[in-house]
């Protein structure tokens, strides 16, 4: 058995659960038995990307874990981060013109 732990953050909590898996469990099978999915119903677990701590795994389905991971749930980004930052330059030059 290898002790891992699964962790997700909403908006609003997080919840990290310590968890013992099979050597050689996928990191996806090892989140769907944690059973996080009982704390997060609307998160859908099979298509979330996944990472350990703070790297994402390419092909969780396929990559075991090993002791000690802390499997990470990630969220799908509610706004681009670069489109954010190109509004925010239109809106700085928009300023500095009405500025001058």
């Amino acid at each position: 058995m290898v002790e891992i732990e699964v962790v997700y953050a909403a908006e609003d909590r997080q919840v990290l659960v310590a968890v013992a898996v099979a050597s050689g469990t996928s990191l996806r099978a090892a989140v769907l038995a944690s059973d996080i999915a009982r704390a997060f119903p609307g998160v859908e677990l099979a298509d979330c990307p996944l990472g350990i701590f703070g790297k994402v795994v390419v092909d969780p389905d396929t990559q075991a874990v090993k002791a000690g991971d802390r499997i990470e749930i990630y969220r799908p980004l509610l706004a681009d981060p670069k489109e954010v930052r190109r509004l925010r330059a239109v809106k700085a030059a928009l300023a500095k013109q009405q500025n001058t």
